[in-house]
Formats: structure tokens, sequence, C-alpha cells
């Protein structure tokens, strides 16, 4: 059997990660700092295209690549709310609509983390689900990692998106640590409302990988 190859992001590595998952293709890690001050100024390394480089590749059509390039100029207004928030990371996914006209579907994935009140980690999950007034769909997840809970919600898209007046489907997976201290949110959000299943199966397989061990062998550098 052939096992699943997979990237791994120099982060995975840090003396201070706490957290491991893995993203399926489509997605491109962000860098929000660097975004975020993009946000305020020029700066060299953070231009669309320069960030976006990896995924232009591997499109031809001219158009495409001007309109993924359009699409993603909001991410920059919005990386400063996002560290604001407490994430620690954030991927561009951009996957084709199979199921529709071939066009490309833009998302954000976001992991942040959360303070909360100590719990058996089974009611942390519940309890960050329930106090969602506006979710349209409620799921408990039992993850290899331990429990969880899925709420997908439709949001208006915030003013800094440039989306302005247009809907959002944001799905979002609560883990709770294993010190009952603190919940990772993993938030996948996307404007492709009538994909919102599909997203939803999504998140789903990422939370699954979720741990809160080093699932990474223990080597040196020069290996």
């Amino acid at each position: 059997m052939n096992s699943t190859p997979y990237m791994i992001d120099d982060s995975a590595r840090s003396r201070d990660a706490e957290v491991w998952f893995a993203l399926p293709p489509g997605f491109l890690a962000l860098p929000l700092l660097d975004l975020a001050e993009a946000a305020s100024g020029p700066a060299e390394g953070a231009r669309p295209g320069n960030v976006l480089l990896p995924l232009l590749e591997g499109i031809s059509d001219p158009e495409d690549r001007q309109e993924i390039l359009l699409d993603f100029a909001p991410v920059q207004q919005m990386a400063k709310a996002f560290l604001e928030s407490g994430a620690i990371h954030c991927s561009l996914g951009l996957h084709v609509d199979d199921e529709g006209d071939g066009g490309l579907l833009l998302s954000l994935f976001t992991v942040t983390w959360r303070a909360t009140n100590w719990a058996p980690r089974n009611v942390i999950a519940t309890r960050a689900a329930a106090g969602n007034e506006r979710a349209e769909r409620i799921e408990s997840l039992a993850l290899s990692c331990g429990p969880a809970s899925l709420v997908q919600e439709r949001l208006t898209a915030p003013s800094e998106s440039g989306l302005v007046g247009r809907d959002l489907i944001q799905i979002t997976a609560y883990v709770p640590c294993p010190d009952a201290a603190r919940v990772t949110a993993l938030t996948l959000a996307t404007a492709a409302v009538g994909r919102a299943q599909h997203y939803c199966a999504l998140l789903r397989d990422i939370a699954q990988t979720v741990t809160f061990d080093n699932p990474l062998p223990d080597v040196s550098d020069e290996d």
C-alpha cells in the first residue's frame, strides 16, 4: 500500500509547536505577519504575485490567474484581524468547482487558540458549539486526539473582505486541548455557499488529522 505524501512546513518542527494537522492538496500557507505589514504599506515579499507563486505556476489561463490575484487582495486587509484574533496559521484554499462551471473556488483556512474555563474536554466541545446562536449545523466529532464539535454558520462578509453584501459559509471545528484550558479552533470560510456540504466534509477530514503529540520522527536537521 502506498503512503500518502505530505509536505512538512518548517513550523511543524518548531520547538514552540503545540498542535499539528495536515491539509489536502489545494492549500497554500500564507505569511500572516508579512501580509499584515503589507496592509499598512508596501512589502516586497508579501505582494500577492510572490505569495501565490506556487499556485499561479500551475495555472496557465491568464484570466484565472488574474481572478486569483483580485480575489486575494482583500486577504491582505484581513491578515491583521486574523493576528489580533489569535490566529497561528492561515492558508488559502483554491479548488476546481467540479460540480459547477469548472471555475475556481476560493476559501480561507485558519487555526486559532482560544482560552476556556476548565471542564471535561467533551463538555468544552459541546459548550463551544452550543454558544453559537447563528449555527445552521452542529455536529459532535470523535477525533483520534479526543472529542470535538463542528459548527456551520452563514455570515455576511465583513467590509475588509471586499465581498460586502455577500453571504459566507463558515465552518469551525472546536478541538479542546489536552490541558482543557484552551480550544483549538479550525475554521474554513468560503463565499461558495452552494458547496457548504463539501466544505464541511473537507474540514471534518482536516480535523481528523489534528494531534497534540508531535507526529514527526526525531531526526536531526541534517537528515
